[in-house]
């Protein structure tokens, strides 16, 4: 059912990338293709690692999660020096060579659930300390989360940093602790809202996007443009009209909505059940895993697939301010892609162990 799934969306992403960008595409590159092409490369390179992973027992990541920590921690030291981290949208947050490129904090997400799940297996009975549980793993936690916001990517950091309070949560954590740490973290988000303007105008246009349709406002406001003529069919395959320029690069963030405008109610809806599917599977899986380990990094990996899922779904709605945060499986963008593709792979392993 997980291979299914996940094929079934990573097909639903490739059509809705080639529908979505095909005319800026063509608009700027001169190939209607172009965006297609890069995310079917990406797609079988994903697939590969994919069926590659699912074959490697989990308990390899167990003995390499410090390793591969470490690695990931010098891409984001490299990532931020000029000449070697390119720059996007403001942010910059890639290391490659022209249109391909990696982006270093979509695979720290997988190393940091790698490690901490090893971590919370062999620590648990500390767990409800603070001292020897919860602020060694918090420490380590917040250093790449730093490290993130350094490029900016609060995104990508929110979805990190939400995955992992999920994994310590699950491990047995007090209440009264996640209370205090709460209250912390959201004097932390204010004051990361306070010092960037931009920030702080997604804040004010995510409450009324009519108060600067051309500016702050204008993404969130095209997206409802998209999603409500979509009705319950859609204005159908490939007929969305808010992909001609109105909506800034539809193939990435807001692919949701051109999917919604042209499949309709009923073609998101398929789309939502088919991510609550692999919910409800990566559930099954932690819960019949044959170890604290496996558990725990089952625990992990869908906890990140489902808290990105809401965010992106949240944003394209007008349900959340507007952060760049990608939907998986069906977002334009490599490194997602294969990172996510790679994850379900470790899902795969463990369930070939688990009690089902």
């Amino acid at each position: 059912m997980l291979i299914i799934v996940t094929l079934t969306l990573l097909t639903v992403g490739l059509i809705m990338v080639y529908s979505a960008s095909a005319i800026w595409a063509n608009f700027k590159f001169d190939d209607s293709f172009f965006f297609a092409k890069r995310q079917l490369l990406f797609a079988g390179v994903g697939v590969i690692a994919m069926f590659f992973i699912m074959n490697v027992d989990y308990w390899t990541w167990r003995s390499w999660a410090k390793v591969i920590l470490i690695g990931c921690f010098l891409l984001l030291v490299l990532v931020l020096i000029p000449g070697i981290g390119m720059e996007r949208n403001g942010s910059r947050s890639w290391i490659g060579v022209g249109a391909f490129s990696i982006q270093p904090s979509e695979f720290i997400k997988l190393a940091m659930i790698a490690f901490l799940a090893k971590f919370l297996s062999e620590q648990q009975k500390y767990i409800t300390t603070i001292k020897k549980g919860l602020l060694p793993s918090l420490s380590l936690v917040f250093l790449a989360f730093g490290m993130i916001m350094l490029q900016p990517d609060l995104g990508t950091g929110t979805v990190m940093l939400g995955t992992c309070i999920v994994m310590i949560f699950i491990a047995g954590a007090r209440i009264f602790h996640f209370v205090i740490l709460g209250l912390i973290g959201v004097g932390g988000f204010v004051a990361l809202i306070l010092s960037a303007p931009y920030r702080m105008a997604r804040i004010t246009s995510f409450l009324d996007p009519w108060q600067d349709p051309q500016g702050t406002g204008f993404q969130i406001i095209q997206s409802l443009f998209a999603i409500g003529p979509g009705g319950l069919f859609g204005q159908g395959l490939g007929e969305s009209r808010q992909k001609f320029f109105y909506l800034p690069e539809p193939q990435t963030d807001f692919i949701f909505a051109i999917l919604s405008e042209e499949l309709g109610f009923i073609g998101g809806t398929f789309v939502l059940l088919l991510f609550s599917l692999l919910l409800w599977r990566g559930i099954r899986i932690a819960l019949g895993a044959p170890d604290l380990y496996g558990s725990f990094l089952a625990v992990g990996i869908i906890s990140m697939v489902a808290i990105q899922v809401m965010i992106n779904i949240g944003v394209v709605t007008g349900l959340m301010p507007v952060t760049g945060i990608t939907l998986p499986f069906l977002s334009y963008g490599g490194s997602s892609l294969t990172l996510m593709l790679m994850a379900i792979g470790v899902l795969l392993n463990i369930s070939r162990y688990a009690r089902l």
